[in-house]
């Protein structure tokens, strides 16, 4: 570990992009990496974006990897798919208002060993075709950059541009101790 609490170099991700944010980070390298990041215009967030969690221990980092997170749909401000899923029968956009959540954490379903392909086949139950989440400018640090504010979730993700193809979000949670923070590239 370096002195901000981040792995080697070795131990960043793969890829063009994403490569200036490792794989892992202590929860307080996460925020303030976050905090010197450059805001991101809200319309350049057009289309879909491949994510994936930066792994700060959060309980948001196993559960989004054991339920085939793959992303989220920015289709125009007041249309944004905030959960983009791969099941078994192809992908979907997920009703994050469905979601058992609350039960998930409390028995540690990320960690449930068949969690994975037991979501990718119940996926469907909590398909929408409808939008459940739109994008705004918020200040963030005294900047104006992008947000995503779900409609049915006490959840704002809040974003920061790495590089021309990458952003690093902050999902803020009523009531979480603290944020979680991922990754998505533009899927081209």
């Amino acid at each position: 570990m370096s002195g901000d609490g981040s792995p080697p170099a070795s131990e960043t991700t793969r890829g063009n992009a994403s490569t200036a944010v490792p794989e892992r980070l202590s929860p307080e390298a996460a925020v303030a990496l976050f905090a010197r990041l450059p805001p991101v215009p809200p319309e350049t967030l057009r289309g879909f974006w491949r994510g994936r969690p930066v792994d700060t221990g959060h309980p948001y980092d196993a559960m989004l990897r054991a339920s085939c997170w793959i992303g989220k749909e920015f289709l125009d401000p007041d249309r944004v798919h905030p959960l983009v899923h791969e099941g078994a029968f192809g992908r979907y956009r997920l009703d994050p208002g469905r979601l058992p959540l609350r039960l998930a954490r409390a028995l540690g379903v990320a960690r449930w060993y068949g969690a994975r392909a037991a979501f990718r086949l119940l996926m469907p139950l909590f398909a929408t075709s409808g939008s459940r989440a739109r994008l705004r400018a918020v200040l963030d640090g005294g900047e104006p950059t992008a947000a995503m504010i779900y409609d049915q979730r006490p959840i704002i993700d809040v974003f920061r541009r790495v590089d021309d193809t990458t952003v690093m979000g902050r999902m803020d949670e009523k009531r979480a101790p603290r944020p979680a923070f991922f990754l998505l590239t533009r899927e081209a």
